[in-house]
């Protein structure tokens, strides 16, 4: 392994240990010692790679919200109802999955992070475009079409935030009742904005 990739081996070594240890423990509560020392490395080393800790606790979220909008998107090759519903679902596996990041990504992180919020509101951007990209076949949407589908996001993320804490639904149950309410939000949107068509099946009365 060449040099260059072994620090990027090294570096995503360090995220994922540190994903783990924030998942279990606050942000303050936790030292640059105690993560040295769960990591078993020197504290050098993770200052030579992130500079700070807060500089390793923005590489860690940048890192959560990679994955979490890489699993939601995908499946273009599907019909737009199924890309849909895939976004939705694989959206839940990462929240059930991954409980601690989800919560940092769409909580903004600890107290008021300017910067952390700024990562979380490139998320909902992303999920919008994913979703408009399998609603529409196309990214770049209108104000009106996009305003309703941040809205559709940011209801998902309290619904999931909440499911989250009191898993009282199965994911297919929730996956299901998110669809719906997408389908809701698809019929206002071309309400509203006739040239923005919902996929039949989310028009079709239930």
């Amino acid at each position: 392994m060449r040099g260059n990739d072994r620090s990027l081996a090294r570096r995503a070594e360090l995220i994922a240990i540190g994903r783990k240890l924030f998942a279990d423990t606050s942000y303050d509560a936790l030292s640059m010692d105690d993560i040295a020392r769960h990591a078993h490395v020197a504290k050098g080393l993770i200052y030579y790679y992130f500079k700070s800790k807060r500089g390793y606790y923005l590489a860690i979220v940048e890192d959560s919200v990679a994955d979490l909008v890489t699993r939601a998107a995908g499946g273009l090759e599907l019909p737009p109802v199924e890309r849909v519903h895939r976004t939705i679902d694989r959206y839940l596996r990462y929240a059930e999955n991954n409980q601690a990041a989800y919560r940092t990504i769409v909580s903004g992180g600890v107290g008021f992070d300017a910067q952390v919020h700024a990562i979380r509101d490139g998320v909902r951007e992303a999920i919008v475009a994913t979703i408009a990209e399998g609603a529409y076949g196309r990214r770049d949407i209108d104000p009106l079409a996009r305003m309703g589908l941040l809205g559709w996001v940011c209801s998902v993320e309290g619904a999931t935030l909440d499911w989250i804490d009191r898993p009282e639904l199965s994911r297919e149950a929730m996956c299901e009742l998110l669809v719906k309410t997408l389908g809701g939000t698809l019929r206002a949107i071309e309400e509203l904005a006739p040239a923005y068509a919902a996929p039949l099946p989310a028009r079709r009365d239930t």
